[in-house]
């Protein structure tokens, strides 16, 4: 882990508050997912990125990174403007001028492959094929939760929850002359997305690893029938698509399973110190700027109220790093024009320093900067634009 004096001195004279990237630690991060996947190709999450010249550097860090796993339709035609291919939507989308504009991308040759989940996205997406004359791809998102004892274990993605309804999807592709399956995906957040070691919190870590164990069981299996099914129907998907970084390696070892996505692993935030199979160095963080002493031992700094989505809990606060021995007030947190800590370090600390900090979530950081520094060999190599900083904004 980078100390202090590291980042102080690197970063001396930049205005705050910035947003970084440690390239020598997302290289590591991005060799450490590479060692997981027990060699399948990786799909990398756009949304944990939000930076097309950091896309493009880990894109070309290893063979096994191939294609992006993308979240709305303008990213998609962002990206194409930039030069990038291999997309594939993790998420259905409905509007129509979108579904037009990638339908044109395609037609130019484009490889990008729409997600749908019903009936109603094929019959949808289908009427823009036939109407703009182009064959379109879709992957077929398929639930991946568990239930068990009255507990649903996972996210409300896809109604797609039995065999049987992804079977009936299925044989519709086949029968449109306007569409084909070009994949399977199904994400196992309840697994990849949920912490077990969080600190003092033993029961709760427990039980969570004895759901991940059933769940992890179930999906494998779910996932192999649905792929026997495909082969007796004649159905080849190109991919089948699996995992996230908190479940890179088990997700690897299953035979049906051709690709997996990862893509907060490379920045490692601060939500993925717990958990108990693997651990990445933290790669991104923002520097705030302290402008006031209340009090001895407590530093207040301007802004820094970036909160991550998901249910409302600490865990969703930022949490500030460096230096050592440094955290948030739980009368304030995070604020929206200033930030308290407390420090007890050895540091001294003046006004005009920099408090370092981790996003809870991994690239909800770039929708609060226009710009990354890029730092390696401690020294700032480069500057690069966000999504924000190429004036995308659009979920």
């Amino acid at each position: 882990m980078r100390d202090y004096r590291y980042y102080q001195s690197l970063f001396s004279g930049i205005p705050k508050p910035f947003a970084f990237i440690d390239l020598d630690l997302l290289e590591e991060n991005a060799q450490q997912v590479r060692l997981q996947s027990n060699g399948k190709q990786i799909r990398i999450a756009s949304k944990s990125i939000r930076s097309v010249a950091i896309l493009q550097h880990l894109l070309q860090l290893d063979e096994c990174f191939t294609g992006i796993m993308c979240y709305s339709g303008p990213e998609v035609l962002h990206l194409c403007a930039h030069g990038m291919d291999q997309l594939l939507l993790g998420y259905p989308i409905w509007e129509k001028s979108w579904l037009e504009a990638i339908a044109g991308e395609v037609k130019n040759g484009r490889s990008i492959t729409l997600m749908i989940d019903s009936l109603s996205h094929v019959e949808h997406v289908e009427q823009l094929a036939r109407r703009t004359g182009v064959r379109l791809p879709v992957c077929l998102d398929v639930d991946m939760s568990s239930d068990l004892l009255g507990l649903h274990f996972g996210v409300w993605r896809s109604p797609i929850r039995s065999l049987e309804a992804a079977l009936k999807v299925v044989r519709r592709i086949a029968s449109s002359d306007h569409l084909y399956l070009d994949g399977i995906m199904g994400y196992e957040a309840q697994i990849a997305g949920v912490g077990d070691r969080y600190p003092r919190r033993f029961f709760k870590n427990t039980v969570i690893r004895l759901l991940k164990q059933h769940s992890v069981r179930e999906i494998a299996e779910r996932r192999a029938m649905l792929a026997s099914e495909l082969q007796k129907l004649g159905i080849a998907p190109r991919f089948v698509n699996g995992g996230g970084t908190g479940s890179l390696h088990l997700t690897g070892k299953e035979e049906a399973v051709t690709e997996l996505t990862a893509g907060s692993g490379f920045y490692s935030p601060a939500l993925f110190d717990y958990y108990q199979d693997f651990r990445f160095h933290p790669a991104s963080g923002f520097a705030l700027e302290i402008v006031r002493q209340p009090a001895a031992n407590i530093y207040t700094c301007a802004g820094g109220g970036y909160i991550a989505s998901g249910a409302a809990g600490k865990d969703r606060l930022p949490l500030p790093y460096l230096p050592q021995k440094v955290q948030l007030l739980p009368n304030e947190g995070a604020g929206e024009v200033q930030t308290p800590i407390l420090y007890r370090g050895t540091e001294t600390l003046q006004l005009g320093d920099p408090v370092f900090f981790r996003h809870a979530k991994a690239g909800e950081l770039c929708e609060r900067f226009s710009r990354l520094y890029c730092v390696s060999g401690g020294k700032i190599v480069r500057e690069v634009t966000t999504y924000r900083g190429d004036g995308l904004c659009t979920l």
